[in-house]
């Protein structure tokens, strides 16, 4: 049986609260669907490095996981983000700022 899946803006907005607890700035720079919008997570260390996340099912641990979308110069990143986000307007991009690259995106409830 599948798991039932979180509403994209309850769960944007639990990670938005959960990143300015940990005092990390972000900023949603796209808001996608409310209901279904797939997520992009990107988290830029202010060097001009860049690294985005997103979301993918492995059939082979039969759960979705975070996975590196693109990564390397920041200007590089962002166009890996724009072409995802020509192909799929309802897509939600969350953009974190950390010298050292944390996202949160292992913790408990956000992992998966």
């Amino acid at each position: 049986m599948a798991e039932p899946r979180l509403a994209s803006g309850l769960w944007v907005s639990a990670y938005l609260t959960r990143l300015r607890l940990a005092d990390l700035p972000v900023y949603v720079t796209a808001k996608g669907d409310a209901t279904a919008g797939a997520v992009i997570v990107k988290c830029a260390t202010l060097d001009g490095r860049a690294r985005a996340y997103t979301r993918m099912f492995d059939f082979m641990a039969d759960e979705r996981k975070w996975v590196v979308l693109a990564e390397g110069a920041e200007a590089e990143v962002d166009q890996a983000v724009a072409r995802a986000r020509a192909n799929d307007p309802d897509l939600w991009v969350i953009e974190v700022e950390d010298r050292a690259g944390r996202t949160l995106l292992e913790q408990e409830g956000l992992s998966q």
